[in-house]
């Protein structure tokens, strides 16, 4: 595992070195631009930093010279939008030092967040079983057009500027430290898209979805608003950690908003499964809210529902999957049969990665292609039955593995007791003896379900019940 920094207060020393560097004339770009980056294709590109008031900056890359005048210690400049192109180029900024860059591709960049179980790495990890498929993955890992920027871990009390993060590139011998659902997912995109893909990661294991809004949109929801208002009010810098709110996305992710990107993968919820009703508001808030600090519209946000564990609970499920419901260009990742009942860090994460491409060429690249679970849609009672219908059938329903299971149903009394279920077409009817006017279905209720329902491509159902209790 790369090594980890817990700086609680880095942006005052951090601004004093910046000061103290731009006095003498050198010209400092952001972290994000050095040898290796990939630059978005298709957009405007910035490229910032800083330098000495006044000092002239010339900027040079594919054919493109630009040129600015650092103003109070900073300067920015854009390059017009590029092709793809996975030739290895030169970046050269000129002050009165100058900085060159090397192996600059330009691609497609996405963001890779969350907690654990996107942090998890590739290679071996102490306390944790392996990544299925790990030694041949990283064996094979001979991909020069794979470059993941790793974003240290930083708290912060506002937003910073600048990660400090490194480019990496993919190769067997630097694999095994990368993101295994962003390696997953990168190698299955790039064999799809034929383009260089840059991965921004940035994850903290254990941590929560407040920690990665911001302020201001935390304020927007009375859960968060008294202790937003709190942090803000304080005379004195108190000693926050990685769970307080908008820490993590002061530290990590606002530094990363000016640069552009494709979209957003995202493995999370783990650590507010005890407050599933709440994540139904936070998890919307929180996509909308990333979505206007990057400022490119409503690129795809990916998310992975979480597996199935006896440590969490349904409702964070059911939160997941209503925030796909009512949040646009998003996709929901299921996972009902890859998880452990036992372990909290499942070791499969490839299919993980290689669900999310599949979503990535669905809603990011056009393509006409499956790539999500059956989902929920609506329920009919016809004569003491239950008929189940869902979205996503493609090809049609089938039961993997035997018989229909991990249904329930209940009646007016709300006694959810085992039901029977059979695919008819692109339904599924479910009964019960004992329940003579059926008013509610459950379908994996529980920690860790036993269930097999999937669509002929292969994707799993998502968890769901038609009594989805009202707030």
């Amino acid at each position: 595992m790369k090594n980890k920094s817990f700086p609680v207060w880095p942006t005052l020393l951090c601004c004093s070195l910046l000061l103290a560097f731009t006095a003498h004339g050198a010209v400092k770009p952001n972290s994000l631009f050095a040898d290796n980056c990939v630059l978005q294709r298709g957009l405007p590109v910035p490229v910032w930093g800083a330098a000495a008031t006044g000092e002239k900056i010339t900027v040079t890359f594919a054919g493109q010279t630009v040129t600015t005048i650092a103003t109070n210690g900073v300067w920015k400049v854009w390059l017009q939008p590029m092709a793809a192109d996975a030739v290895p180029q030169t970046l050269t900024i000129q002050g009165d030092t100058s900085c060159t860059f090397t192996n600059v591709l330009v691609g497609d960049v996405w963001v890779a967040s969350g907690q654990s179980n996107m942090e998890r790495q590739l290679g071996p990890r102490l306390y944790q079983p392996e990544i299925i498929g790990w030694r041949e993955a990283a064996a094979t890992a001979n991909f020069p057009n794979f470059h993941e920027f790793y974003v240290p871990e930083h708290l912060s009390a506002t937003p910073t500027t600048d990660a400090g993060g490194t480019w990496t590139v993919c190769s067997p011998q630097t694999a095994p430290d990368f993101s295994a659902v962003g390696f997953f997912f990168a190698r299955a995109l790039q064999a799809a898209e034929k383009v260089p893909v840059g991965i921004l990661f940035s994850a903290w294991g254990g941590t929560p979805a407040e920690s990665w809004t911001s302020a201001a949109a935390l304020k927007t929801l009375n859960d968060f608003r008294p202790q937003i208002q709190w942090m803000e009010n304080q005379p004195a810098t108190p000693n926050y950690n990685q769970n307080c709110p908008a820490v993590l996305y002061n530290g990590m992710i606002a530094p990363l908003q000016a640069f552009p990107i494709k979209g957003v993968i995202w493995y999370q919820g783990e650590s507010n499964c005890e407050r599933g009703r709440q994540y139904r508001d936070l998890f919307p808030c929180l996509i909308a809210d990333w979505r206007q600090g990057w400022g490119l519209g409503d690129f795809p946000f990916l998310f992975v529902q979480i597996a199935p564990s006896k440590f969490w609970t349904p409702q964070i499920r059911e939160a997941q999957l209503l925030t796909l419901n009512r949040t646009k260009n998003t996709a929901m990742i299921g996972t009902a049969d890859i998880g452990d009942a036992n372990d909290m860090h499942p070791a499969q994460k490839g299919p993980v990665g290689e669900r999310l491409a599949l979503a990535a060429r669905a809603l990011a690249y056009g393509e006409h292609l499956e790539y999500s679970g059956p989902l929920f849609a609506k329920m009919k009672i016809k004569r003491g039955r239950a008929v189940i219908s869902f979205t996503h059938t493609s090809g049609g329903l089938l039961a993997k593995d035997g018989e229909l299971k991990g249904f329930t149903i209940a009646g007016a009394d709300t006694n959810f007791v085992p039901a029977k279920a059979e695919i008819k077409g692109k339904t599924v009817v479910v009964w019960s003896d004992d329940v003579k006017a059926p008013t509610a279905v459950r379908y994996g209720w529980a920690k860790a379900p036993d269930v097999n329902l999937f669509n002929q491509a292969g994707l799993p159902a998502s968890p769901f019940r038609t009594d989805i209790d009202q707030p």
